[in-house]
């Protein structure tokens, strides 16, 4: 059982990955870099990423990547492509790519991450 202040920061660090994720999207198709404009650009995702996270129990497992981090990131992917079009943005298929890719990296890079730390921690406490 994972204490409610860890897997609440953790999330709190995937909700800045996806941010970054916006970020880098409007800086890279010069779009304005406000903090507004990043938000409507993050929006369908951190939705869509609160909405999996919960819904994958992050109490229990909040950085094992097969089956949980999976489940994150391809949900957070499809989720929030759905939510950016019923908004009324695109969503062509570079973007979906670079959004798949991009946010896997991310999502689940975080759970790598953590985990090694975590075991890290583990190990050092063993000795």
């Amino acid at each position: 059982m994972t204490s409610r202040k860890t897997w609440i920061a953790y999330f709190a660090i995937d909700v800045v990955l996806v941010l970054i994720f916006a970020l880098s999207g409007r800086g890279s198709h010069q779009h304005s870099l406000t903090v507004l404009g990043v938000l409507q650009t993050g929006a369908p995702f951190l939705l869509a990423l609160a909405a999996l996270t919960l819904l994958s129990r992050p109490w229990t497992n909040h950085s094992r990547i097969w089956p949980t981090g999976v489940l994150v990131w391809l949900g957070t992917v499809a989720l929030g492509l759905a939510l950016r079009v019923l908004f009324g943005a695109t969503a062509a298929v570079p973007f979906i790519i670079v959004a798949t890719i991009v946010l896997g990296v991310f999502l689940l890079g975080r759970r790598v991450v953590t985990s090694l730390v975590a075991r890290r921690r583990v190990r050092n406490l063993a000795s």
